[in-house]
């Protein structure tokens, strides 16, 4: 009898503080007035990245007060066990389970760094069994929501009785780089936002009305190092992000969908939901060039970017989340999540409702 891999419940949670993008730009322009000689260029950069408001992690009057990295690391580490938890409970309601049913949590993010990690403080602060599993993963980036979820199904492939928990926290303000004028980081800080996801994942001998994950792949673009991530210094995390993503989306998408799909005999007309991290505007315009489909296709990716921003790993979680509950094809029908992230690399899971 097969042994299918099945995702049991979505779960997500955002910081109370929320600021349209007006209020941010304003706050921007006054931390950056006196350095800055074009605040009108800001603004420009801000608007055309289309999100409409973003959650932070701090009341936005607080960052000011951020002189070191260590004092906005330490706000990362007690903020990211707060929404954590709401995401990991909200995702076990969902599945209808308990904490104790938790045989692996898998910890992903990029914005913060924790010895004991996250999901060790999560242990303590939830109650959760002692010999769980525990997968920190660090680096990932954006593609980290989907890598980790193919993580958490290869355990329970292995382990067809047990439940893991994928967690990603991003709190993308607080790596905020205040004495940085280049255009990555201005256009970093009006594009993510902070905010966690959990998936909920089951084996084969556990009961779950939500889709097989059948398949994943992940493919790696040699020499690309540069596309995407992170110099990391004295100050903290400044952002690397080249112009060239959208060309690299251009030049491998339509490859290795279409080669992934193959392998199962399935095309692109056979995939009834298009799960995919919104990355920003002219990410999503160039998925949809390369894969020749109408912008509808990732409507709620769209509606991802515009309400929250991009969330970096936790983005592709929620558009998991609100296909789930809002848009879930008929039973029988395909659906594939895609992200792509530092390395430059891209992960693929193939899904059957």
């Amino acid at each position: 009898m097969e042994q299918r891999v099945k995702i049991a419940g979505v779960g997500r949670a955002l910081p109370p503080h929320y600021y349209d993008q007006d209020m941010l730009i304003a706050a921007l322009r006054k931390i950056w007035s006196r350095r800055h000689q074009n605040l009108d260029r800001l603004e420009a950069l801000h608007r055309r990245v289309l999100v409409g408001g973003r959650h932070l992690a701090l009341p936005i009057q607080e960052y000011e007060r951020l002189a070191t990295w260590g004092q906005a690391n330490d706000a990362w580490i007690r903020v990211a066990q707060e929404v954590g938890e709401v995401a990991v409970r909200d995702a076990l309601q969902v599945a209808g389970l308990g904490t104790a049913d938790i045989g692996a949590l898998f910890f992903v993010t990029v914005t913060g760094i924790a010895t004991p990690s996250i999901d060790a403080r999560l242990i303590n602060r939830m109650g959760l069994p002692t010999d769980i599993t525990r997968v920190p993963i660090f680096g990932l980036g954006c593609v980290a929501g989907t890598a980790g979820l193919a993580r958490a199904a290869d355990y329970v492939r292995a382990w067809p009785d047990r439940v893991a928990v994928l967690l990603s926290v991003e709190l993308c303000s607080l790596t905020l780089q205040q004495q940085d004028l280049s255009v990555p980081n201005l256009i970093a800080s009006g594009l993510f936002g902070d905010g966690a996801a959990a998936v909920v994942v089951v084996g084969g001998r556990r009961p779950a009305e939500g889709p097989h994950i059948v398949a994943s792949r992940s493919v790696f673009y040699p020499d690309s190092e540069r596309i995407m991530g992170w110099d990391i210094s004295e100050n903290g995390f400044r952002v690397v992000l080249s112009a060239d993503v959208p060309d690299m989306v251009l030049e491998n998408v339509r490859r290795d969908v279409d080669k992934f799909l193959g392998e199962h005999g399935l095309r692109r007309a056979d995939i009834a939901a298009w799960i995919s991290h919104p990355g920003g505007p002219k990410v999503l315009e160039a998925m949809q060039t390369a894969l020749d489909l109408p912008r509808e296709a990732f409507e709620l990716s769209w509606r991802s970017l515009a309400e929250v921003g991009n969330l970096s790993s936790a983005s592709v979680l929620m558009v998991l989340k609100e296909t789930l509950e809002s848009r879930r094809p008929a039973p029988g029908s395909h659906g594939l999540m895609f992200a792509m992230g530092p390395g430059f690399c891209s992960e693929l899971v193939l899904l059957r409702f």
